[in-house]
């Protein structure tokens, strides 16, 4: 094998990836492959990787989607592998499809649809149409035009579907209490700030959810919550089916409390209702929302498999610097003190000459990029790696 050939990086995908995503990587430097020996990265979708064995080689996964559910991303930490997402690259897709629930939602459409194929016994079409006449009442509707919309969320989806509500000329409340300072500066003035969820859900005609799954929001929207909701709100669910209780929505619908439930989740207990629009998880499922999260999670990848550089990274801290020098060390650790002066230390004993760093930490983790002036040898790095609370270390 040559040289080359050796310091190729190994890419094993999952699912269907974009191909437009998969000629990011070029043949020069990667190899990409759904059966793939020693992976330095795994691209994947939907695949639930909760039960595969973590290769030894495994430094990197990316997940062309939004949510990380699928990925044990605890495990991956604890063994210095990050984890890549793409939030807003299946943005305008999902954001589309929201309002295709408000407007199914807010019309008799489905309804209204359904009656018409019903009529297949009929062949006189004269007849018909005065028949629809004097039935379409039965599927009036309102405007969404001066209704007001609760969102509950307010990152790239959430703030998309802000602006769109507030172009159709509905009034909009927004509510999310982990918004980033980046969200805030892109939500729109018009929207109004709730305190908590109870108070959103009390004064908006219909709520569109687009908060992540995670401890914090699993069942978010419960029996207690649905007590404070408006009379007659229609809830609308693309974010994640774990987010919501199923059976209070079921109770809620039952007690005419919420009027309709309309998501991209069905359960069994949905099924067969009229006040449910249940559609089978295709919030993202557009050509060009597959292309974006591949794109995004390839350029992902390589940067980091290239560079070490962190962007969109679920587990890890933002970490971007421009390359300087010879060679580059990065390494994870603990984020505990002291750590990164022992590094140090060590690359002082070995009289390597630091040109550039940069240390960023999140949460109990901590990451560091250290360009060096020359290429240091195998023992360095073996004794970085020996330096306490250090989880992974790579020389690019």
């Amino acid at each position: 094998m040559s040289d080359t050939e050796q310091t190729k990086f190994k890419i094993k995908t999952y699912n269907a990836i974009s191909v437009k995503g998969l000629d990011r990587f070029t043949r020069e430097r990667y190899e990409v492959a759904s059966e793939i020996g020693h992976p330095d990265a795994f691209l994947l979708r939907s695949q639930k990787l909760h039960d595969e064995p973590i290769p030894e080689s495994l430094v990197a996964v990316a997940r062309a989607g939004a949510g990380v559910n699928n990925i044990p991303v605890d495990n991956y930490s604890e063994r210095g592998i990050v984890v890549f997402n793409t939030p807003g690259a299946n943005a305008n897709a999902v954001k589309e499809l929201v309002l295709a629930g408000l407007l199914l939602g807010s019309r008799g459409i489905t309804q209204g649809m359904n009656f018409v194929q019903s009529l297949t016994d009929m062949d006189d079409a004269a007849a018909m149409s005065k028949l629809l006449e004097r039935e379409k009442k039965r599927f009036a509707g309102n405007e969404l035009y001066g209704r007001t919309l609760g969102v509950v969320g307010l990152g790239a989806i959430g703030s998309m579907v802000a602006e769109m509500a507030l172009a159709l000329g509905m009034k909009v409340l927004g509510y999310d209490p982990a918004l980033s300072v980046e969200a805030a500066w892109r939500l729109p003035s018009q929207v109004e700030r709730m305190e908590n969820l109870q108070s959103l859900l009390g004064k908006a005609d219909y709520v569109s959810l687009h908060v992540p799954a995670l401890d914090a929001t699993r069942h978010m929207i419960n029996a207690e919550a649905l007590q404070s909701a408006k009379a007659g709100m229609i809830l609308v669910n693309f974010a994640r089916d774990a987010i919501v209780d199923p059976e209070a929505i079921v109770n809620s619908l039952d007690d005419g409390n919420l009027a309709q439930y309309i998501c991209d989740f069905p359960e069994p207990c949905l099924l067969g209702r009229s006040d449910v629009i249940a559609m089978p998880h295709i919030g993202a499922s557009t050509a060009e929302a597959e292309e974006n999260c591949a794109l995004m999670a390839a350029d992902q990848l390589m940067d980091y498999l290239e560079n070490g550089n962190v962007r969109n990274s679920v587990n890890f801290p933002a970490v971007k610097m421009a390359r300087a020098g010879k060679a580059r060390i990065t390494f994870s650790n603990s984020n505990v003190s002291g750590v990164l002066g022992h590094v140090l230390s060590v690359l002082a004993e070995h009289e390597v000459n630091v040109l550039d760093m940069m240390n960023k930490s999140r949460g109990g983790l901590a990451y560091n990029i250290i360009d060096i002036e020359e290429t240091p040898d195998s023992e360095l790095i073996e004794a970085v790696k020996a330096v306490e609370h250090v989880i992974g270390v790579r020389l690019i």
